[in-house]
C-alpha cells in the first residue's frame, strides 16, 4: 500500500504533524512514518523569476528597456533553499507516494508556498488539503479525518498568484524608473506608496495647520460642575472672546433653574472578538509593539505555544461548529487571574448571540480565540503573555453580558444661557469587569470631561452658580499616524476620498493589503527609510515627502488599490477571472513608467554627508529601526554602516536611554540630555552593580544593531509590495 506525502510550510509544524500521524522516523529534510511520510518547505522555496532571468539586457537598469513584460511569469527555486527544494521534489516522484496533503499554512500565501512547490517539482497524482484554524493536536487529527479536496481552493491560489504577478510587474517596473530617471534608491509598490502617501498627506495637514483659540465656559452649581452650550448648535466651544466674556457676566451670580433632569437606562454590547488589525491596533496602543512585532509574537503563540488559533484572519465573528468547543477553551485558560471570570461565564451557562457567533461574516477563518490547550503561563515571555492576555480578556469580555449604567443630563438655564452636566450611575459591570483594575479601557470612548456622579436633584429647582469661568483652549492639529491609528487607516481607507460614491465602494472593499500583509508593508516603508518613528508617531522623512512628489498620481490613490484587493477577493471567490486582472496589471505597469519618464520632477538628496563610500560617492545619513546610519545612494553599491545605536542602557542623570556612538575602543555613550560616558567608564559603573558576563552580553547585542541589508538590487528580487 503506498503512502501520503504532507508538505507543511515550516519545520515546527512538519515535527506537530508528524507526532499526531506516528512518522518519527528522522530522515533527510523529512520525517517518515508507516502510512505518512511529513515534509517542509522553509516559508517559499520557489518564487517568481528576476527579470534577469528574461533577458540579460535586464542585468543593467536602463530606463529605454521598461515596461519589462515577460509573455509568462517563470517559476524559479530560491538558490538559498536549494537543497530542501530537491528534497520535497525527490519525495514527490517516489514510486510509493500515492497522494499529496498540502499542510500549508491555511491561507492565500500558505496556498502559494505548496502550489509553486508542486508546480516547479511536476507533481502529478492526487492532492488534497488541510485546512485547520489550530496547531493543537486535536486540531490535527480532527483535519486530517476532514481533508478537503485541493480543487476547492484552487481559486484562493490563483488569487495569490494574481496578486505575486501585479506586485512584480508593477513594483519593479516603477521601481526601476524611478531609481534610473532620478538616480536614487527608490521604490515603489501596489500598496506601500498610496499607504506613504496618507503618512505624507497627514504631515503637510499639520504643517499649514493654523491654531486657533477658544474659549469655553465651566460654572459650578448645587456642588457640581456644568458647562455651557449653544442652544441652537449644541456646540460648546466660543471662537470670539467678546462672546464669551459677556455670557460670563450675565450670568456670574446669578441663580438658575434646573429646566430638565433626564435619566437613561443604557447599555454598551461587549466588544467584537478580535481579528489580526483590531490585535495589532490594541497592542500598538498598549504596549507600543509594531504591527510585524505583534504578528510574529501571534505565530509563536499559535505555532509553538499551539495556544491561539489562526492569527492572520480578517473576521472577528466564529462559526456554529465552534460553539460546542467554547466550555473546553474556557477550562483551558481558567488560570491565574482569568480563573474567577472563567468559572463566573461557565457557572451562568454560556450565551451566545449574533455578536460573535456569524457564519456568514467568516470567510477563510473565523476571529482569534484561545484553543483548548491547557495554558502553563510561566512558559510565555513577557511580550507573548501580554499579546495572550490581550486575546484571553478580549475572548472572556465577548462571552460576558453589556455593561450597564443608568445616565442622568441635568440641563440648567441662567438668564436664558444653557448649561449642561452628565452623571453615570454603574448598575452592572458585565463584560468591563474583565478589565477592572487595569487602568482606562481603550473600549471605553466615553471621553465626556464632564461625566460624574449627579447629587440627586429634581426639575424646577432653583440654585445660584457658586463660580463662572473662561477656560482658554486652542485648535490642535490632526494627530501624526501611529502603527495602530494608520492599521486603521490602511482598514478604511474610504475616509480619506471626497468623492462620495467612491467612498462607499472603498467601505466595501478589504482596504489597502490585508491583515496578513499590512505589517510587512509597514516595516518596508521604515526599512526604506521613508518614515522614521518619533516615540509612537510616525513621520514621513524628505526622502518619503520627496518621492510622493515625484510618483504617477494614480498610484498614490488609495481607492485603486482597494479596488484591486477587492479583485483579488473577488478571484479567491471564483467571481472574475484571474487573466483578466493580470493583463489589466500589465497595462497599468507599461502607464506608470510612460509617467515616469516624462516627469518634469527633481529628487534632491538633503541629508547628504561630507563622508565619502568606498566607491566615491557621499553617503548618506538615515535613521534607521535602532539609530543612525551612513547608507550610499548607488544602487549597486548599497554600502551600509551603523554610526550610533540607541541602546538599553540609561542615563544616569535623566533616566532615558543613551545613544553608543564610534568605534571599537572609542564607543562612548551619549544622552541628549548632554551626559557622556566612555564605554570603559561604563563597564566599570555597571560592573560594581552587575557581572562582567552581564555586561560583555548587553554589549554584545547592542552590537547587532540593525541587520545590514545587501544592495537594493537583493532586496527587490524578492519584491512584496
Amino acid at each position: 500500500m503506498g503512502k501520503t506525502l504532507v508538505l507543511a510550510e515550516k519545520p515546527s509544524v512538519a515535527r506537530d504533524i508528524a507526532k499526531v500521524l506516528n512518522s518519527n522516523q528522522k530522515g533527510n529534510g523529512f520525517l517518515a512514518g508507516p502510512k505518512y511520510i511529513v515534509t517542509w518547505a522553509l516559508g517559499h522555496l520557489v518564487t517568481l523569476a528576476d527579470p534577469e532571468s528574461y533577458s540579460d539586457r535586464y542585468k543593467t537598469w536602463n530606463i529605454e528597456d521598461l515596461p519589462m513584460l515577460p509573455k509568462k511569469m517563470e517559476l524559479v527555486v530560491i538558490r538559498e533553499t536549494s537543497k530542501q527544494f530537491g528534497v520535497v521534489k525527490n519525495l514527490m516522484h517516489r514510486d510509493d507516494i500515492d497522494e499529496l496533503v498540502i499542510a500549508t499554512d491555511s491561507g492565500r500565501e500558505g496556498e502559494l508556498v505548496a502550489r509553486w512547490i508542486i508546480i516547479k517539482a511536476g507533481f502529478r497524482k492526487p492532492i488534497k488539503r488541510l485546512w485547520i484554524s489550530s496547531q493543537t493536536d486535536k486540531a490535527i487529527k480532527d483535519g486530517f479525518a476532514n481533508l478537503k479536496p485541493a480543487r476547492d481552493y484552487d481559486n484562493l491560489f490563483f488569487s495569490a498568484q494574481s496578486r505575486s504577478e501585479a506586485d512584480w510587474l508593477v513594483g519593479l517596473n516603477v521601481t526601476r524608473a524611478l531609481t534610473c530617471k532620478f538616480n536614487a534608491q527608490l521604490s515603489a509598490g501596489r500598496v506601500q506608496t498610496p499607504t506613504l502617501a496618507m503618512i505624507v498627506e497627514r504631515e503637510n495637514e499639520i504643517r499649514k495647520f493654523v491654531p486657533k483659540d477658544y474659549w469655553s465656559i465651566n460654572a459650578g452649581f448645587e456642588g457640581f460642575t456644568v458647562q455651557w452650550q449653544d442652544k441652537a448648535s449644541g456646540q460648546t466651544r466660543i471662537f470670539d472672546k467678546k462672546k464669551a466674556d459677556d455670557i460670563v457676566a450675565k450670568v456670574t451670580g446669578q441663580t438658575g433653574q434646573i429646566v430638565e433632569v433626564r435619566k437613561e437606562a443604557k447599555r454598551e454590547l461587549p466588544p467584537l472578538a478580535y481579528d489580526l488589525t483590531e490585535l495589532q491596533r490594541d497592542a500598538n496602543r498598549k504596549y507600543g509593539y509594531s504591527a510585524k512585532q505583534t504578528l510574529n509574537i501571534m505565530q509563536k503563540l499559535y505555532e509553538s505555544h499551539k495556544l491561539v488559533t489562526y492569527p492572520r484572519t480578517d473576521s472577528r465573528y466564529i462559526t456554529d461548529d465552534i460553539v460546542p468547543t467554547l466550555t473546553e477553551r474556557l477550562k483551558s485558560i481558567a488560570v491565574g487571574p482569568y480563573a474567577k471570570p472563567v468559572q463566573s461565564i461557565i457557572r451562568n451557562k454560556i450565551v451566545v448571540t449574533k455578536r460573535f457567533v456569524d457564519n456568514s461574516k467568516v470567510s477563510d477563518h473565523h476571529a482569534i480565540i484561545p484553543t483548548e490547550q491547557y495554558v502553563n503561563l510561566a512558559s510565555l515571555n513577557t511580550e507573548e503573555r501580554n499579546i495572550y492576555d490581550l486575546i484571553v480578556k478580549r475572548f472572556i469580555a465577548v462571552l460576558n453580558p453589556p455593561f450597564e449604567y443608568e445616565q442622568t443630563t441635568v440641563k440648567v438655564d441662567v438668564k436664558s444661557e444653557l448649561f449642561y452636566a452628565k452623571g453615570k450611575i454603574v448598575k452592572s459591570w458585565g463584560w468591563k469587569s474583565v478589565y477592572e483594575g487595569f487602568g482606562k479601557l481603550e473600549e471605553d470612548d466615553d471621553d465626556d470631561e464632564n461625566s460624574h456622579s449627579l447629587p440627586d436633584i429634581k426639575q424646577g429647582q432653583k440654585a445660584a452658580l457658586t463660580s463662572v469661568k473662561p477656560v482658554n483652549g486652542k485648535t490642535k492639529p490632526p494627530a501624526r499616524y501611529t502603527e495602530a491609528t494608520l492599521l486603521s487607516a490602511m482598514e478604511h481607507p474610504g475616509k480619506f476620498v471626497e468623492n462620495k460614491a467612491l467612498r462607499e465602494a472603498l467601505e466595501n472593499t478589504s482596504g489597502l493589503g490585508t491583515p496578513a500583509t499590512r505589517a510587512d508593508i509597514i516595516e518596508k516603508l521604515f526599512n526604506t527609510f521613508y518614515v522614521e518613528r518619533k516615540g509612537k508617531e510616525i513621520f514621513p522623512t524628505s526622502k518619503g515627502i520627496q518621492l510622493i512628489g515625484i510618483v504617477p498620481s494614480d498610484l498614490k490613490s488609495p481607492e485603486l488599490t482597494a479596488k484591486w484587493e477587492q479583485q483579488l477577493a473577488l478571484i479567491s471567490k471564483g467571481k472574475t477571472n484571474s487573466d483578466t486582472f493580470v493583463s489589466e496589471m500589465r497595462n497599468y505597469a507599461t502607464k506608470l513608467v510612460k509617467d515616469v519618464v516624462s516627469s518634469n520632477e527633481v529628487f534632491k538628496h538633503d541629508n547628504v554627508t561630507r563622508e565619502k563610500c568606498e566607491c566615491g560617492k557621499y553617503l548618506l545619513e538615515v535613521n534607521g529601526k535602532k539609530g543612525k546610519m551612513l547608507v550610499c545612494p548607488d544602487r549597486e553599491c548599497g554600502f551600509r554602516k551603523s554610526i550610533s545605536l540607541v541602546s538599553n542602557a540609561r542615563c544616569p542623570e535623566c533616566h532615558k536611554k543613551m545613544e553608543i556612538r564610534g568605534e571599537d575602543e572609542n564607543k562612548s555613550f551619549y544622552c541628549a540630555c548632554g551626559y557622556r560616558e566612555k564605554l570603559d567608564a561604563f563597564k566599570k559603573r555597571k560592573g560594581e552593580q552587575v557581572n562582567k558576563k552581564e555586561v560583555t552580553s548587553f554589549l554584545k547585542q547592542q552590537d547587532k544593531g540593525e541587520a545590514i541589508n545587501s544592495a537594493l538590487a537583493d532586496a527587490l528580487a524578492k519584491w512584496k509590495s
